[in-house]
């Protein structure tokens, strides 16, 4: 029996080791065009974030590359890029706006996702090598094809429910804060009517997220009041 477990466990072992490397590597990347942020517009809402969250202070750095994204680091970071700055300073989004992308990004690493995505990488790659060798003797030619998709669409379905989860953290935070979700609603808005947004890669469609924003957002409200 251990025998016959032994070539997954050895995957999930390399899986795990393959993704630390690449967080540390992840790590490195972001060290170097990095900055703390510090703007006149954005900086007061963060405190504003910071305070609903009964933090001193949350840590919140520019990435300097021209993309429109925000993120979340394996080590608990949250980043904006310097494309996503750019807007605000050119007009094209509000400070507002920024602070919904700060407040999802949060929202990935209060909720865990970073670490859970670990666990779950490790498990797809289990199923990929289980689901792969049956199929390859059952469908010989075509069963690799069918367990890429397979996992594809499984790692499609976490990622999806990742992002509703950060999105619905963002607008408790964002209502809590007094920000509200008006800037949370029109940047995707915004971002669905531009090209090549980053932060629209492997998310679910705008109009889904759009609609569980605002659906959870009149619940809360109506709670509260």
């Amino acid at each position: 029996m251990i025998l016959r477990l032994l070539p997954i466990l050895l995957m999930i072992g390399y899986g795990l080791l393959q993704w630390q490397m690449s967080a540390r590597q992840l790590r490195r990347r972001l060290d170097q065009p990095s900055t703390p942020l510090s703007h006149a517009a954005l900086s007061p809402l963060v405190d504003r974030l910071s305070s609903a969250l009964d933090l001193p202070r949350l840590q919140v750095f520019v990435y300097e590359i021209p993309e429109v994204n925000g993120l979340a680091a394996p080590d608990g970071r949250v980043f904006v890029t310097r494309g996503l700055l750019d807007w605000l300073d050119q007009g094209r989004a509000t400070p507002e706006e920024l602070a919904s992308v700060i407040a999802h990004e949060v929202g990935h690493v209060a909720l865990g996702h970073i670490r859970r995505r670990m666990i779950e990488f490790n498990g797809q790659n289990a199923v990929a090598a289980v689901l792969g060798g049956l199929l390859s003797r059952l469908l010989p030619g075509i069963g690799p094809l069918i367990t890429r998709s397979a996992v594809g669409l499984l790692s499609a379905h976490l990622s999806r429910r990742d992002e509703y989860e950060a999105d619905a953290y963002a607008t408790a935070l964002l209502l809590k804060s007094g920000i509200g979700v008006r800037g949370q609603l029109s940047l995707l808005r915004k971002f669905e009517t531009a090209r090549r947004v980053s932060w629209l890669e492997g998310h679910p469609a705008t109009p889904d997220r759009i609609k569980a924003i605002e659906t959870n957002a009149t619940r809360w409200t109506n709670f509260k009041n």
